[in-house]
């Protein structure tokens, strides 16, 4: 039974898709031609320039019955009124279904009862005039309910062709969303490498050139001092490599340098202290309160914000100058303060154009942080944010 419903299903299916590509209008032709057809051929002859007429009128209309389907209707109506004043049946009668069903698919709610209401009149006159003695009530319930089931089927069909649209327009609207969140997300990622990258590559080689100058000046005074220096820099210069290969999503897991630096901590901030130590500005580390339980990614800002603020002192301030890194971990925030002895520099006339700063402000704001970064009353500089990992959902840094 299974292989019979196949053979029989593929060629209606053929014959549908067959027929779904014929224009609306050739098919809306078939019915006109059709009772046409049956007129000529069934009609006596002195019959037939009548019937002829009166089918044409009722028939010919509904090939335009989708453009206009209250006019459409209207003239089939008016051609049936006359029709039944003259006292002839027809079998193109069946053009008012067609007409109402038509309304009922594209119009409103109040036409198709209008129009319902019209064509039950017209059921209603029919059955008077042509229904024989006595047998009335049966040929007017059955025309009553092809009415029905006409205006019924209808109003099913636009429905669904509503329900349709809006499933299709919902479709539509959320692959828009989509599409704007995939580029968002791309912007973002763009965003967070391109932060990555400054902050990485403006500390990294901040401090190499601080470590070179450092060992052109004493390779003839202290030859192991310079040899130090450079080493430290060589470290430096890998570091930064590996960390750029990490922003960027290249770093394989398998290669030793994953294990051996992992990504920067909170935990790791003494060694960036020794690190700038090295490179010519003092610097001391003050935590307060543990951050085992400090999620990594909150870690890795707070790391960023004292390397960004650290580097800054060291490219803006003159020799001598001193560094302290307070931060402070609670069971859901984290308050960082970075403080130089440094003279302050002159207020600029007009926002400055790095990258420091507003960077520094991206990443505190995706923890609900609000960076402060000016002056001391007694002298240095300052830079305060206080981090709160532990309400909710974190913006991305």
């Amino acid at each position: 039974m299974t292989e019979v419903a196949a053979r029989v299903a593929r060629p209606m299916r053929a014959a549908r898709r067959w027929g779904s590509r014929l224009p609306p209008t050739l098919w809306d032709s078939l019915l006109p031609a059709l009772l046409l057809l049956h007129i000529v051929t069934t009609r006596a002859p002195h019959e037939l320039p009548v019937a002829v007429a009166f089918t044409a009128a009722l028939t010919l209309p509904l090939v335009w019955r989708r453009r206009a389907p209250l006019t459409v209707f209207g003239v089939v109506t008016a051609a049936a009124f006359a029709q039944w004043l003259t006292g002839i049946q027809l079998p193109a009668d069946a053009a008012l279904l067609v007409a109402l069903y038509t309304v009922a698919a594209h119009s409103s709610r109040r036409g198709t009862l209008v129009a319902g209401a019209i064509v039950e009149c017209g059921a209603l006159l029919a059955c008077l005039r042509w229904a024989t003695e006595g047998a009335f009530l049966a040929p007017f319930v059955a025309v009553t309910a092809t009415v029905v089931a006409a205006a019924v089927l209808g109003v099913n069909v636009r429905t669904t062709r509503a329900y349709l649209g809006a499933v299709q327009e919902r479709a539509a609207r959320l692959e828009r969303e989509q599409d704007q969140q995939a580029r968002l997300a791309v912007a973002e990622e763009r965003t967070r490498i391109a932060r990555e990258m400054h902050d990485i590559v403006t500390h990294n080689l901040s401090v190499m050139v601080a470590l070179t100058d450092a060992a052109v000046h004493a390779q003839h005074r202290a030859p192991d001092r310079a040899t130090t220096a450079m080493l430290r820099s060589s470290e430096t210069g890998r570091q930064a490599l590996t960390d750029m290969r990490r922003s960027l999503g290249i770093l394989r897991t398998d290669e030793p340098d994953a294990e051996r630096h992992p990504p920067p901590d909170i935990g790791q901030l003494e060694t960036l202290a020794d690190q700038m130590c090295a490179a010519g500005l003092p610097t001391r580390v003050e935590l307060r309160g543990g951050h085992t339980h400090i999620p990594a990614s909150a870690q890795l800002t707070v790391y960023r914000l004292v390397q960004e603020a650290l580097t800054n002192t060291l490219k803006h301030t003159p020799a001598g100058t001193h560094a302290k890194v307070r931060v402070r971990c609670s069971a859901r925030t984290v308050t960082v303060d970075v403080t130089d002895s440094g003279p302050c520099p002159p207020l600029p006339s007009s926002p400055p154009s790095g990258h420091g700063i507003p960077g520094m402000r991206e990443r505190a704001a995706a923890y609900r942080g609000a960076l402060r970064a000016g002056p001391l009353p007694g002298g240095g500089w300052q830079v305060h944010t206080c981090l709160d990992f532990g309400s909710g959902e974190v913006a991305s840094a």
